[in-house]
């Protein structure tokens, strides 16, 4: 039409489109509002089931973990924290206590061991795992007392499974463990290593009726040369160890545990041993008992590489300076050992000891068999524990002292 615009031409079809069709089309529903509102409602559900879920857990966990305490407790074991608290809403439950110590009241005499916070955390979905997360410096000392050890670490985790006071399954693991005898920039170490982990779980029986533990030990770049030369240089190794005998796992003194172990013919299982250094590796397995005494009887069948590295550490030229000690007693003389050989003849000393190491490895090698450790030349030899004495072959190197 004359006047109209193209605009208005197009907007004045429309109605005459449709009703080419009969009649008007219906306008669809609109939805969406409602959609939207079930939508919100939804999640409103959702979030308050959730945060019911949340506290419901966060109870669990704290229960769980008032239950160890109060485990630890009943052990002598008492804890305390200078401040604490909970978050963690909504994924987890995390407990933090600062300032962390616990008096050892089974101990005697009693001592307490303090670091400098620990946080325990718990999944939601499941509350009775807890894992703790404790940061050093760790401390143990008498009352009142300055440290006696310092331990400190890059990281150090534990987890520990079941409700209390039996639990399923403990495992430790400590990146880069550093232990002082005492405090200070000069304390001596006593141990230290890359790291070391310990999981230990229930195999057969339960908590409170004979459990049978299967213990698994890791540690790499491991050295404490205070307790033994053969320990001075870095070592790694892998011990798998079952124990069987014990009655229950209710709060106890271990010296009691073995006692268990030895009324109830249990044993000491090594199902696995290997630990090794560049020049030396020793490989074995075999069961130990516990005596009346209290001492270690059995045998572990171990494989040694590298028994000419190993011998002169195991204290030959010390054995026959008691033993020339011994004889110069029996004499009515005042000997010193290996010492006395060198005002002899200076130097001496150092010539028997080379010919008693050789001649021990030389013995060592003639009682043993031929095997192999990674394609290496070893000999296998019985490694003997008699009433708490320990003998490679018939070779007497070391005693474990009374585990009660």
């Amino acid at each position: 039409m004359a006047g109209e615009s193209p605009l208005s031409m197009m907007r004045a079809d429309r109605p005459r489109m449709v009703q080419r069709g009969g009649r008007a089309a219906a306008a669809k529903p609109r939805r969406r509002p409602r959609t939207a509102i079930a939508l919100v409602a939804l999640i409103i559900v959702l979030a308050a089931g959730w945060c019911g879920l949340w506290y419901y857990a966060a109870s669990v966990a704290d229960r769980t973990l008032a239950g160890w305490v109060a485990r630890e407790a009943a052990a002598g074991r008492l804890y305390s924290c200078g401040s604490e608290g909970v978050s963690g809403f909504p994924f987890r439950i995390q407990a933090h206590c600062v300032t962390a110590d616990a008096t050892i009241k089974s101990s005697t005499p009693p001592f307490v061991v303090a670091a400098k916070d620990i946080t325990f955390t718990a999944q939601v979905y499941h509350p009775t795992l807890l894992v703790g997360e404790v940061t050093g410096p760790l401390t143990v000392a008498a009352p009142g007392q300055a440290p006696s050890f310092v331990a400190t670490w890059s990281s150090a985790h534990m987890s520990v499974s079941g409700l209390p006071p039996n639990p399923d399954a403990v495992t430790v693991t400590i990146e880069q463990p550093h232990l002082n005898q005492g405090s200070g920039d000069n304390a001596p170490t006593l141990f230290a290593a890359n790291d070391a982990d310990l999981q230990a779980r229930i195999i057969a029986g339960s908590a409170d009726n004979n459990p049978v533990i299967d213990a698994v030990l890791h540690f790499d770049s491991a050295t404490a040369p205070s307790i033994h030369p053969l320990l001075g240089e870095p070592l790694q190794g892998n011990i798998e160890v079952v124990l069987r005998g014990f009655k229950d796992l209710s709060p106890k003194l271990m010296a009691d545990r073995f006692r268990e172990m030895q009324a109830s013919g249990g044993n000491i299982e090594i199902k696995s041993l290997r630990i090794e250094r560049p020049d030396a590796a020793v490989t074995g397995s075999g069961t130990l008992t516990v005596n009346a005494n209290g001492r270690l009887d059995g045998v572990i069948q171990v494989a040694v590489y590298g028994l000419d590295s190993i011998v002169p550490q195991l204290g030959i030229d010390k054995l026959i300076g008691q033993g020339l000690d011994r004889l110069a007693g029996a004499n009515g003389q005042n000997g010193q050992g290996l010492s006395a050989l060198n005002r002899l003849l200076p130097g001496l000393s150092g010539v028997v000891s080379q010919s008693a190491n050789a001649s021990v490895v030389d013995d060592l090698k003639k009682m043993g068999q031929q095997t192999q450790i990674d394609n290496k030349p070893a000999v296998a030899l019985p490694l003997r524990f008699a009433n708490g004495s320990v003998y490679l072959g018939i070779i007497r190197i070391g005693e474990v002292p009374a585990l009660f």
